[in-house]
């Protein structure tokens, strides 16, 4: 017999080799047939895989990313096994699991497959679906594996197995198609009810420019055609939001070939937002006791060597700047962790001046594969609102209470409504891509812990996400259309004091190692920008947004008129243009609204007369004449109460 732990605590006992399904259908029916996935000691497992030993269990269904994950694993398999029928002599690179639905890269030979040849290949994996496949996993011999993928011709196949360690190499079968896979998947295809597919693109085999470009079909499924409408719904409305679309359309930003790909470069308008961000982030911090810092775009190789991001991160970084002394190396700067380090150790601390709280709006430089890059979500060049802040190991927990709460008013800040935590744990049993002892981790780890529980937030515990060099917590926002974002992280880190030797003088006169805590509540100025125009389609809160106010003359015997109203409204620090073009007042309206600008102003021969302004409202209508003055103070007050609140 073997101990199966629930997470609620209870524990019950089974026969060795019993199955997570089988435990499934020991509590419930119901429960058995709604269950897509278990989890065992922290990895997720197929339910027809047995259970051998005393184990943590966890049963995952639709509603868990882990249940989603190998729904859609088993997905793109099928996608494989239809595209294996309709196109003989196709060969398969990999096709797995993403964060909304799967894709497959596959090297079609002389076929070509586009957008139009996607119906008939839906029909084909519903087809296969409804034949409610069984999947089975199979540990293969490396030399069999080589074989059997080799008479079938599938040379990408064959290079994958070529680096995996005999011993510990799977493939699972349905009907007549057979892959390379470690798993988790399904039982069987029969759950898979909505088939769509996304799109077709091009790839690089392995990510890597100079190898064969395979073709990339995305698409998604699900358990109910409901779920499929409302997520066709929802790309369509997400589309209307593309952050890339609006931000062309409102000047906030511009990517060009020239400069190179993935550096994004801020226009006046975006410019003035990023800015207004980072001010509001810096008073925030005032309150909290910040020193801001600058460190320069790139660091000498030996830096990142003694951090230890060079063995992790090193391939891929941008290639070393070699100067013209023999031997000496630089990298643009990919992370700020280790210039913050120096500063700390640039002058003699003592347990009194702890905690020390750098902060830096630092712009760092990775080197992203071309076919990952994605408007300002994913770029090359980005600038993080970073701190690093020093303490105590007695001081760690309440400096994580407090970071908590500075992340807390920037996501109420910006209508971040619905807001979840992860903690990123390490793995349970791989300990090998993580620097630092066991006791600093396990400290850390429970810090995280205990700084949730006092602010009784709920998180979701993750194994094996951690940063390399300590644990976290992620906050990951939902938008105004249901889709999960990363943005705000908290990382405790023993590890980097220790190779950087850095110390405090205590209170018993001895030497210490402080611990450092690393945080960024925006993440990338970048990525959050993005999110946010998609979480407000670009109608960002009145304080923040570039135009506040577009003052519309009725004909062009008003533009005086209507550059005095701009010249009042600066007074009170409004942000307003003039639309002056020779067009009808109902074009102007029109466009101006399609700009997304907060207020319009109308002004005409009476208003001129009475030095007044017709007040329309973004999304309410009329609003009345009012005096400028009086239009210029209310809104310098609602943008001050707006500020003031947080």
């Amino acid at each position: 017999m073997i101990k199966i732990t629930f997470p609620d605590g209870s524990v019950r006992e089974y026969n060795e080799g019993v199955t997570g399904l089988q435990i499934a259908e020991s509590i419930s029916s119901r429960l058995a047939q709604d269950v897509l996935a278990c989890g065992v000691n922290g990895e997720t497992i197929d339910l027809s895989r047995p259970i051998n030993e005393d184990a943590n269990f966890v049963l995952y269904k639709w509603e868990d990313e882990q249940g989603k994950h190998a729904f859609w694993h088993t997905s793109a398999h099928l996608l494989a096994e239809a595209l294996q029928e309709l196109y003989p002599g196709i060969q398969f690179g990999i096709g797995p699991a993403i964060e909304n639905g799967f894709y497959y890269d596959v090297d079609p030979g002389e076929a070509i497959i586009k957008e139009a040849d996607l119906p008939a290949i839906e029909a084909k994996m519903a087809e296969l679906a409804a034949k409610k496949e069984i999947l089975v996993r199979q540990s293969i011999a490396k030399e069999d594996a080589l074989k059997k993928f080799g008479e079938r011709g599938e040379t990408y196949k064959c290079e994958l197995i070529s680096e995996l360690e005999d011993g510990h190499i799977t493939t699972y079968t349905q009907g007549a198609f057979t892959d390379l896979c470690r798993g988790p998947h399904l039982t069987s295809t029969a759950p898979i009810k909505a088939i769509k597919l996304l799109s077709v693109a091009g790839a690089y085999w392995r990510g890597q420019e100079d190898r064969k470009q395979m073709t990339r079909i995305y698409g998604i499924t699900f358990p109910k055609k409901k779920m499929l409408d409302e997520y066709l719904v929802m790309l369509e409305e997400a589309k209307k939001r593309d952050h890339r679309k609006i931000g062309k359309e409102m000047d906030l930003f511009m990517f060009t070939d020239m400069v190179g790909k993935g550096l994004p470069m801020w226009l006046p308008k975006g410019t003035a937002l990023r800015i207004r961000l980072q001010d509001f982030l810096r008073r925030i911090q005032a309150r909290y006791d910040y020193q801001e810092v600058m460190c320069p775009p790139i660091g000498n190789k030996n830096l990142y060597i003694t951090s230890g991001h060079y063995a992790k991160y090193g391939k891929d970084s941008f290639q070393p700047i070699h100067t013209p002394e023999e031997g000496e190396e630089y990298f643009l700067k990919p992370m700020n962790c280790p210039h913050h380090c120096m500063i700390y150790k640039n002058s003699p601390r003592s347990y009194k001046d702890l905690p020390l709280r750098i902060a830096e709006f630092g712009t760092v430089c990775r080197y992203e594969q071309s076919g990952e890059l994605h408007g300002l979500t994913r770029v090359r060049s980005f600038t993080q609102d970073d701190a690093h802040l020093f303490c105590r190991p007695d001081q760690v927990k309440e400096e994580f209470l407090r970071v908590m709460d500075i992340i807390n008013i920037v996501f109420k800040s910006m209508n971040f409504e619905n807001v979840e935590a992860q903690i990123s744990l390490r793995d349970k049993v791989n300990r090998e891509k993580y620097i630092g002892s066991d006791e600093n981790w396990e400290k850390a780890e429970q810090a995280i812990i205990e700084a949730c529980e006092e602010k009784g937030l709920t998180a979701k515990v993750e194994y094996g996400e951690a940063a390399f060099y300590g644990p976290k917590l992620d906050f990951m926002v939902k938008d105004a259309i249901g889709r999960r974002w990363q943005l705000g992280t908290i990382q405790v880190d023993y590890n980097l004091p220790e190779r950087f030797q850095l110390e405090y003088m205590g209170s018993d006169n001895q030497k210490h190692r402080p611990v450092m805590i690393h945080r960024a509540p925006f993440g990338s100025m970048e990525r959050f920008v993005a999110v946010l125009i998609e979480h407000t389609a670009g109608k960002f809160p009145l304080w923040l947004t570039p135009d506040q106010v577009a003052i519309l003359p009725i004909s062009e015997k008003f533009n005086e008129y209507a550059e005095k109203v701009k010249a009042e409204l600066r007074k009170y620090d409004v942000r307003a243009i003039v639309d002056d073009r020779n067009e009808k007042i109902g074009r102007k309206i029109r466009d101006n609204e399609m700009k997304r600008i907060p207020y319009m102003l109308i002004v005409g021969e009476k208003e001129a007369e009475n030095g007044e302004v017709a007040v329309r409202k973004q999304g309410e209508g009329d609003k009345g004449t009012m005096k400028i003055e009086e239009f210029g103070k209310n809104l310098a007050e609602e943008v001050s109460n707006m500020i003031n609140k947080w």
